[in-house]
């Protein structure tokens, strides 16, 4: 086979929403560092008031909480390592903080929100909705939560914070005046999705945005087993389960093939393809749970334990698999 879940490329969908995520698994360092409570407060920007019912949580995490009256917030439970600490509130520019956290926890942080002023169209909802709405909700349904088994049992539960713009030469582009809110009754999560950016041009989708995760309560038992069944399914050929094949050196072991490619080569159009190890990407980072992804050029990443879903094959418009190549960030 040619290809595989792995063979990653950041234009379908954002997969780890509806496929890759699987939260209950840890690496062996993240299981036994010591963990902390993280503490703070929310401020308004401008006036310095508390803002109360402000959403604190670590991205991507199930690590959340409301601030209380006086706009101070407690996590408790918060593992050493470094997380990107998000504060929200209807009405204000989300604020992110980077926390790097190793034997204690830090001080008392003090998190700002600044005001935000949107236009009438963004905050009026109507019942009524035109078609080429309707058809843009269409699109981007499709390429943000995707076509595979998995997707099409995801829905987003407030479309109506949408808002589209699209040109006729090519571009595509989405905001949301408040979080996204995702039943993914695949995996049994809630996914509460804060989305600063999403712009597809040509064939090239850019997002990015910060996702808070709570479990849903199953109906029964064959739920609650078919639900774990999926998330080992998802994870597996993941690119978290890559990072953590990289972390522990049995990335080859566990089905992925690595290669280095040119630069500049980056949909992997040239067939000269450089193996490439996980030491050879892997530096020390700023702490002992900590490792740095660092190369130059382009590395191609495919899984070989399954094969590409055909929905994204279509997608691509592409009649037979093709490895696919990505540059991911400097450190992970």
């Amino acid at each position: 086979m040619s290809s595989g879940k792995g063979a990653m490329r950041g234009v379908p969908s954002v997969r780890w929403l509806c496929l890759l995520i699987s939260l209950g698994l840890q690496t062996a360092a993240a299981q036994t560092a010591p963990h902390v409570t993280l503490s703070g407060v929310v401020l308004d920007a401008e006036t310095g008031r508390p803002l109360d019912g402000a959403h604190v949580f670590i991205a991507a995490s199930m690590t959340g909480t409301a601030a209380g009256p006086d706009g101070r917030f407690r996590l408790e439970r918060v593992p050493a390592g470094t997380h990107r600490l998000i504060a929200t509130r209807l009405g204000y520019t989300p604020a992110t903080q980077t926390v790097r956290i190793h034997e204690a926890a830090p001080p008392p942080l003090t998190l700002h929100l600044t005001p935000t002023v949107l236009p009438v169209d963004e905050v009026t909802v109507t019942a009524r909705r035109d078609r080429r709405w309707e058809k843009r909700l269409e699109r981007f349904t499709r390429l943000f939560l995707g076509e595979s088994d998995f997707a099409r049992q995801c829905r987003i539960l407030n479309p109506e914070v949408l808002a589209f713009e699209g040109k006729w030469w090519g571009r595509f582009a989405a905001r949301a005046h408040a979080p996204l809110l995702i039943e993914n009754r695949a995996l049994g999560y809630r996914i509460r999705y804060h989305l600063r950016d999403f712009e597809l041009r040509g064939s090239t989708l850019r997002y990015d945005g910060e996702p808070f995760f709570e479990e849903l309560e199953p109906t029964d038992a064959a739920e609650r087993a078919r639900w774990k069944a999926h998330r080992r399914q998802a994870f597996e050929g993941s690119f978290r389960h890559f990072l953590l094949s990289l972390l522990a050196g049995t990335s080859r072991e566990e089905g992925f093939l690595l290669s280095m490619l040119p630069s500049g080569d980056a949909y992997g159009s040239n067939t000269r393809r450089y193996p490439v190890t996980p030491a050879q990407l892997l530096r020390p980072g700023p702490s002992p749970t900590e490792q740095q992804l660092r190369f130059s050029g382009f590395v191609e990443i495919v899984y070989l334990h399954e094969r590409e879903n055909e929905a994204f094959q279509r997608w691509q418009g592409r009649p037979h698999a093709t490895p696919a190549a990505t540059r991911p960030p400097s450190s992970a």
